[in-house]
């Protein structure tokens, strides 16, 4: 058993004593220790520029050039097997060299294999985007740029996917102030109304996953859905939802609302 903490006004203290700390890295090894490996990396030399590769925890880990990374990552899908972008996002060196270091999680489920890809971006420079190539860049890439600013070019929906639209900074940078989660409950409230209606308003309760039907973009309008472009007045009439074409399928109904009854009692 862990020995108890106080956890006494935790909010006024500071989460991290040292945000430049860099932790020791675990050993390397060669890649041509790995004959799969060797070959993959062999395959990508042969159209690319590799710049540093090794194996660390199982995984091989290469440093590619910046343009590159559409080029490269194509390859790896359509001849080396690698089908999922597991991960990716960004490491903060600014105070090092005021560089992002930019890292795509490859996983190959026929090989069993991981390879991180990664290259160096100087500040304020943005990525190639991969989203035309992996579905799951689309979410990580508006993720990165919400937590670093790095923009993704040619990314078909770039905007805050986490934090409000209007939110200044980026949490993930370690320069990032940390004013803890009582500035961000008060945020939109003090910003928009002032600290004097804090009583009168309450916190904000920010729900990530909540869909706003007034949303900026107006694409997302549960039970009162406009076509894109259409000028919002308020007024826009219920829309009566559906969820199973006619015909249907074997032994799924029809969701009909007006017969539909809803039970309170548990013990019915």
């Amino acid at each position: 058993m862990r020995a108890y903490k106080p956890k006494d006004n935790v909010q006024a203290k500071a989460y991290y004593t040292d945000r430049f700390y860099v932790a020791p890295q675990v050993p390397k090894t060669a890649v041509e220790e790995d004959e799969v490996f060797a070959a993959d990396l062999e395959a990508i030399k042969a159209n690319f520029e590799v710049k540093e590769a090794y194996i660390q925890v199982e995984q091989m880990v290469i440093y590619i050039n910046a343009h590159d990374i559409y080029g490269v990552l194509e390859l790896m899908r359509d001849e080396l097997a690698y089908t999922q972008l597991s991960e990716m996002s960004a490491i903060d060196w600014l105070a090092k060299d005021d560089t992002f270091e930019i890292f795509y999680q490859m996983l190959s489920m026929t090989k069993r294999k991981r390879i991180r890809v990664k290259y160096f971006i100087k500040n304020g420079e943005a990525v190639d985007s991969v989203e035309k190539l992996f579905r799951s860049a689309d979410w990580s890439e508006r993720e990165m740029f919400d937590m670093f600013g790095i923009e993704a070019n040619n990314h078909p929906f770039m905007k805050r996917i986490l934090m409000p639209y209007d939110w200044e900074g980026h949490p993930l940078l370690k320069t990032y102030p940390l004013e803890g989660d009582e500035f961000a409950a008060w945020y939109e409230v003090d910003k928009i109304y002032g600290k004097e209606a804090r009583d009168i308003i309450g916190p904000e309760l920010r729900d990530t996953a909540r869909v706003d039907r007034y949303d900026s973009e107006r694409f997302a309008r549960l039970g009162h859905e406009v076509p894109k472009g259409t000028k919002i007045t308020g007024d826009e009439p219920a829309v009566t939802h559906s969820y199973q074409e006619e015909g249907g399928v074997f032994l799924i109904k029809k969701l009909d609302k007006e017969s539909s009854v809803v039970i309170d009692d548990p013990q019915r």
